[in-house]
C-alpha cells in the first residue's frame, strides 16, 4: 500500500499500545497503516521530518462548546483545534433536541475537525450563557424535553455520544437534582452514557455522584469548594472512590469556574488521576483561565502527572468514554489522526478558576495536526522538512 503521509523520526507516545519510542508513523486512505522503524516512503508520499518532537494520537477534548453562532458561548472549532492540537472536539450540551438539527447542518457537517456531541436534555441546550445573560437552563423544568431528546439521540447516533445535563445552584436552581433524574431516564432509554455537570450546591457532590452509572461521566470533577471531590483533610471522598470502583468516569472540564489547583493537588496526592482531561472551552474562558486543551494538560504535567498519563487522559481514555475505540490510538486501522507536540522548558504562569497561580517549569505546545491521514494546518510548517517522493 502506498503511503499518503509519513511522520518520520518523532518520539511516538501512544498509551493505547503502551508505546513510547522514536519511530515512524504512516497513513493511507484516512487511517493509520503502519508504525515502525525506517519505513520506506513511496513515490508521492508526503514525508515530514518530525525528529525532536512528540507524536501522539489525535487529541480528544471531551468537553467543549463549539456551536458557533447557534449559542452565545460557542467558539469556532477549527480555529480552536489548530491552536490546541485537538482533532476531535466533543460538544457537551450546547444544543438540545430543539436545535440540534441546526448544529449538525451548519457547524458539524461543515467542519474539517471531527465534532461529536452530548445532547442536552433541555430543549434548547445551554441557551442563556453570556457575559450579560446567565440563565441556568435546568432551572426551568418546562424546558426539560425527554421525549424529543430520545428521538433526536436515536436519529443521530453517528454524532451523538451521550446525554448531557447541568445541575447545581447556578444551572438548576430550585429544580435541584430533578433534571439529573430526567436525563438519566433519557440515557437509559437510548442506551447511552450520561455526562453530568455539577456546580455549587444544591445538590451536593455526593448526591450527584451516587446516581451515576458505569460509563457515565462526572465533569468538573476537580472543581473548587464547595462541591469538591476532596475532603477538608485532603482525602478523596468515599462516594467518589465508590463511584470509580463501579465504573463512573471523572473528567476535568476546566472552563470558567470548574478547576482548582487545591483540589487537583489533593486528588493527585491520593493517586486519584482524572480519567479524562478536558478544557470546557467556551467564549467566556478561551482567553483564560482555561485557554485550550494543551494548556489544561500542561497544568497536570506541572503538578506531577506523568506525560504518558496526561496523554492517555486526552486520547485513549477519552475514546473509551465515547465508546469510539477507533479514536485516540495510532494502532494500524485506527482513524488517521495525530497530534504533534513539543514540551517547552522554562517558567510558565498557570492560573485556576479561583485565581491561584502555579509557576510551572514545562508547557505542552501544539506544533501541528494530522486529520484523516493528511497534514492539516501546521502551526509552523517551516519547522518540518517536507519531502514529496
Amino acid at each position: 500500500m502506498a503511503f499518503d503521509l509519513m511522520l518520520r523520526g518523532g518520539r511516538v507516545i501512544d498509551p493505547s499500545q503502551k508505546l513510547d519510542a522514536v519511530t515512524d508513523v504512516a497513513f493511507a486512505n484516512g487511517k493509520v497503516v503502519m508504525v515502525g522503524n525506517e519505513l520506506k516512503a513511496d513515490p508521492g508520499t508526503d514525508v515530514r521530518d518530525v525528529s525532536g518532537y512528540i507524536v501522539t494520537p489525535g487529541l480528544i477534548d471531551l468537553h467543549t462548546h463549539v456551536y458557533w453562532g447557534g449559542t452565545s458561548l460557542g467558539i469556532d472549532a477549527e480555529e480552536f483545534c489548530r491552536i490546541s492540537g485537538v482533532t476531535t472536539a466533543v460538544d457537551t450540551g450546547s444544543a438540545g433536541p430543539g436545535n440540534f438539527a441546526g448544529f449538525r447542518k451548519h457547524v458539524i457537517e461543515r467542519s474539517e475537525v471531527r465534532i461529536l456531541a452530548y445532547l442536552h436534555v433541555s430543549h434548547a441546550g445551554i441557551y442563556g450563557f453570556s457575559h450579560r445573560v446567565m440563565v441556568g437552563e435546568s432551572e426551568e423544568i418546562r424546558l426539560m424535553n425527554p421525549i424529543d431528546a430520545v428521538a433526536v439521540a436515536d436519529q443521530n447516533r453517528d454524532l451523538i455520544v451521550g446525554i448531557k445535563v447541568r445541575v447545581g445552584r447556578n444551572s438548576s436552581g430550585t429544580s435541584g437534582i430533578v433534571p439529573l433524574d430526567i436525563a438519566l431516564e433519557v440515557a437509559n432509554e437510548v442506551g447511552m452514557p450520561l455526562m453530568a455537570h455539577i456546580d455549587h450546591p444544591p445538590p451536593s457532590y455526593e448526591e450527584v455522584v451516587a446516581r451515576l452509572r458505569p460509563g457515565d461521566v462526572l465533569t468538573h470533577a476537580f472543581r473548587p469548594f464547595p462541591n469538591t471531590a476532596a475532603t477538608a483533610q485532603g482525602t478523596v471522598k468515599k462516594v467518589v472512590l465508590e463511584a470509580r470502583e463501579r465504573g463512573v468516569l471523572f473528567d476535568i472540564g476546566h472552563g470558567k469556574g470548574s478547576f482548582a489547583f487545591k483540589t487537583a493537588r489533593a486528588m493527585l496526592a491520593n493517586g486519584f488521576y482524572p480519567d479524562t482531561i478536558s478544557s470546557d472551552v467556551h467564549l467566556l474562558c478561551i482567553d483564560g483561565p482555561a485557554f485550550d486543551q494543551v494548556t489544561t494538560m500542561s497544568k497536570f504535567l506541572c503538578m506531577g502527572m506523568p506525560l504518558p498519563d496526561v496523554i492517555a487522559a486526552s486520547t485513549v481514555n477519552a475514546a473509551m468514554a465515547l465508546q469510539r475505540p477507533e479514536l485516540g490510538s495510532l494502532k494500524p486501522g485506527s482513524v488517521g489522526d495525530a497530534t504533534l507536540i513539543s514540551i517547552q522548558q522554562g517558567q510558565f504562569d498557570y492560573v485556576d478558576v479561583v485565581d491561584e497561580h502555579l509557576i510551572g517549569d514545562r508547557k505542552i505546545v501544539s506544533e501541528g495536526v494530522v486529520i484523516g491521514g493528511r497534514w492539516w494546518h501546521p502551526q509552523q510548517s517551516s519547522k518540518f522538512k517536507q519531502r514529496v517522493g
